[in-house]
C-alpha cells in the first residue's frame, strides 16, 4: 500500500548480514585465541615508565550476533586525559600484577567482573607520552549483560564492530612535527569520531595480530599533542 512504511527489522534480519567469519561465538574465541598464542607480544623495560595496563573486550553487538570491541569515552571532568576515547584500563598499582588490574578496571569502570579465564592472550607494550607503559591484555566476554559504565570515569560506552576495524580505511597516518613517526588514528563510524593513537594504535594491532594473523608493530607510532596529558 502506498505510504506504508516498511517492516522494523528485527535482530535475526540483523544477524543474517553478520559476517560468519565475524560473529561472536565459539569459533572466533578459538581463532583469536590461537593467533595471539602464536604472536610474541614485545615487552618493554619495567623501570623506565610507569605501569597500565588496559582491556580489549570482545562481546556481543546489542542487537545482532556481530562481535564487538568495547570502547569507553573518558568525562569531560577528569584530570587526565578528560574527553578522550580509551580502552577500559588504568594504573597498575604497587604490588599488582598487569592482568589483575586490568581485570580490576574492567570491573571497576563497567561493572564486568570476570577471571583470568577471560584472557586470551596480549599484545605489545605501547609507551605514551604522558610516561606509561600500556600492557593490553584480549578478554572475551561471554555474558555483558552486567555492563554498568560508573558515570565518574565512563561518559559513554561504546560497541565498535570488528567489520569496523577491517576497514581499508584504517589506518590513517598524518606527519607530524613533534615526532619521527606519523601518528596514526582510525575514524570509527559507530563511534562517530576519529580516534588517535594510543588507543587507535592498539585497536589496529588487534586487527593485525588478532584478525588477520600478521605480526603487525605499532608501539614506534606517534601520538597527538592533546594525548600527551
Amino acid at each position: 500500500m502506498p505510504g506504508k512504511k516498511p517492516p522494523r527489522a528485527v535482530v535475526g534480519d540483523r544477524d543474517e548480514r553478520v559476517n560468519p567469519a565475524r560473529r561472536f561465538d565459539q569459533a572466533l574465541r578459538r581463532s583469536i585465541h590461537a593467533k595471539l598464542c602464536r604472536f610474541h607480544p614485545r615487552e618493554l623495560d619495567p623501570h623506565q615508565l610507569r605501569h597500565a595496563a588496559v582491556v580489549l573486550a570482545l562481546v556481543s553487538a546489542d542487537d545482532s550476533a556481530e562481535a564487538c570491541v568495547l570502547l569507553t569515552e573518558r568525562p569531560t571532568t577528569l584530570n587526565r586525559h578528560a574527553g578522550q576515547f580509551a580502552l577500559p584500563g588504568g594504573r597498575v598499582d604497587a604490588g599488582e600484577l598487569d592482568e589483575d588490574a586490568a581485570l580490576r578496571e574492567l570491573a571497576e569502570e563497567l561493572g564486568i567482573r570476570v577471571d583470568h579465564g577471560a584472557i586470551l592472550g596480549r599484545l605489545d607494550d605501547f609507551p605514551t607520552r604522558s610516561g606509561f607503559r600500556i600492557r593490553p591484555f584480549v578478554l572475551w566476554l561471554e555474558d555483558a549483560s552486567g555492563l554498568r559504565p560508573d558515570p565518574a570515569e565512563v561518559a559513554a560506552c561504546y560497541r565498535v564492530p570488528l567489520a569496523e576495524l577491517e576497514s581499508p580505511d584504517i589506518p590513517i597516518l598524518r606527519r607530524t612535527s613533534h615526532g619521527e613517526h606519523p601518528v596514526l588514528s582510525a575514524h570509527l563510524p559507530s563511534v562517530g569520531h576519529e580516534i588517535f593513537a594510543p588507543t587507535a594504535a592498539l585497536l589496529y594491532q588487534f586487527r593485525e595480530v588478532a584478525l588477520a594473523g600478521r605480526d603487525t608493530r605499532v608501539s614506534h607510532f606517534e601520538q597527538p599533542r592533546f594525548a600527551w596529558t
